[in-house]
């Protein structure tokens, strides 16, 4: 087995808890603290990366370098429009629609790699991304009153177009991720992905610290009263991300986001073993398209 592909797995369960952490966050606190926690909480753990893997497993420093810092300027600006667009759905009746057309990331992943990379994707891994993103689209709209013909029908409609913003963005983050990994050009892909997420979480600290202190101080004091759980937060979302970030060092960004999708398979088993939740058969069908298209890209 390819290593780029536990990783990605383990990224994805990571994930996974960031997500449930997050959740539990916007109980205490508004979106923007819930998001800044990932990045503000995460940086310790992005230092901690670095340190350790240069003390401890022997690897010297990455050296940044121009085009370095323009892909992470680029990717972190990026990622947080295209958080920002996705949480802007959901003050939609018919956010389902926009949040599918956003899990299109894959595809634009692909799409961007070939534009600002050069890579091309093969047959196997088109088919690969295709199937996945068909299933993660068929869950999004699993409780909606939605047919496909609807689904397909509705693209020009606010919400698709939002939904396809989020998901270009997304797509465009990941290939920018990969290019400045690779642009450091060594001295592995673990501290090449650890160089990454310091540079990258410590701008995307700076640009959501400076929006609170402009639009919401007391924002910053409901993030220090939740300091515990934001911690464990930061800690399972910085080492997401040095997963994204190191598989996508070893490997195209559109073949780790259609594996990513996996991620659904950890929230629907979160659904059913910890909380009883029921899954439909629109999901069912959703989860079996995921896995099949998993098994042609590991496989094939």
């Amino acid at each position: 087995m390819e290593l780029w592909i536990p990783i990605t797995i383990a990224a994805a369960f990571l994930q996974n808890l960031r997500s449930a952490a997050q959740k539990h966050l916007k109980g205490v606190m508004g979106t923007t603290g819930a998001t800044f926690v990932r990045f503000g909480f995460g940086l310790p753990f992005a230092v901690l990366f670095i340190l350790g893997l240069h003390f401890l497993a022997g690897f010297p420093f990455a050296l940044p370098n121009g085009v370095f810092l323009g892909w992470i300027a680029a990717a972190s600006v990026g990622q947080i429009a295209a958080q920002a667009l996705l949480v802007h759905l959901f003050s939609f009746r018919n956010f389902a629609v926009g949040t599918a057309y956003s899990r299109t990331e894959p595809v634009q992943a692909a799409i961007f790699g070939l534009i600002f990379l050069n890579e091309l994707a093969g047959l196997a891994t088109l088919v690969a991304i295709a199937i996945t993103v068909l299933g993660v689209m068929l869950i999004s709209v699993a409780h909606a009153p939605l047919s496909w013909r609807n689904l397909f029908a509705s693209l020009a409609s606010r919400t698709a177009l939002i939904g396809l913003a989020s998901g270009t963005l997304f797509g465009i983050t990941a290939v920018a991720y990969r290019a400045a990994s690779l642009a450091l050009g060594g001295p592995n892909f673990m501290m090449q992905a650890a160089t990454t997420l310091l540079f990258a979480i410590f701008l995307q600290t700076l640009l959501m610290l400076a929006w609170m202190a402009w639009r919401d101080r007391a924002e910053l004091g409901r993030i220090a009263r939740a300091w515990k759980l934001a911690l464990f937060t930061g800690l399972v979302g910085a080492t997401a991300s040095f997963g994204w970030f190191a598989a996508m060092t070893l490997q195209q960004a559109a073949m780790v986001k259609a594996l990513a999708q996996v991620e659904m398979i950890f929230t629907f088993a979160s659904s059913v073993y910890f909380f009883r939740e029921r899954i439909n058969p629109t999901e069912i069908a959703g989860i079996c398209l995921i896995v099949a298209g998993i098994l042609v890209l590991v496989l094939l």
